[in-house]
């Protein structure tokens, strides 16, 4: 059973950068989609950005095209989130997940990371 391991939360002004990696442990990597989640406090789970097994097809939310990267080295079995130009609104839990399509419905995800904290101030 693949465990997930996310780091590289922090506290970041807005227009910075942060970059949130996930590690992931169990040989089924390779073959899963991984995707990025999100939470804020008071509002429900939602999704960020997917990337299929390959590596070669990407999803994103609409609200963070053009700002975040989501990729993946399946030698190392992880998966990155590059987040650029991070707004307030930014601010979160992300949650790193492993599922079986790339979809944006965070039922479709049956592996989950115990998360990050993402700050961005104003």
């Amino acid at each position: 059973q693949a465990q997930l391991v996310e780091s590289g939360g922090g506290l970041v002004q807005a227009g910075g950068s942060l970059r949130l990696s996930c590690a992931a442990s169990g040989r089924i990597f390779s073959t899963k989609t991984m995707g990025w989640f999100r939470q804020a406090p008071g509002k429900e789970r939602e999704f960020v950005a997917a990337v299929s097994w390959g590596g070669g097809v990407t999803l994103y939310a609409d609200f963070v095209k053009g700002r975040f990267t989501i990729s993946r080295d399946n030698a190392k079995n992880t998966v990155t989130l590059q987040m650029n130009s991070l707004k307030p609104e930014d601010t979160a839990v992300y949650y790193c997940a492993a599922g079986s399509r790339l979809l944006k419905g965070a039922h479709e995800y049956d592996r989950w990371g115990q998360g990050t904290q993402v700050t961005v101030s104003s």
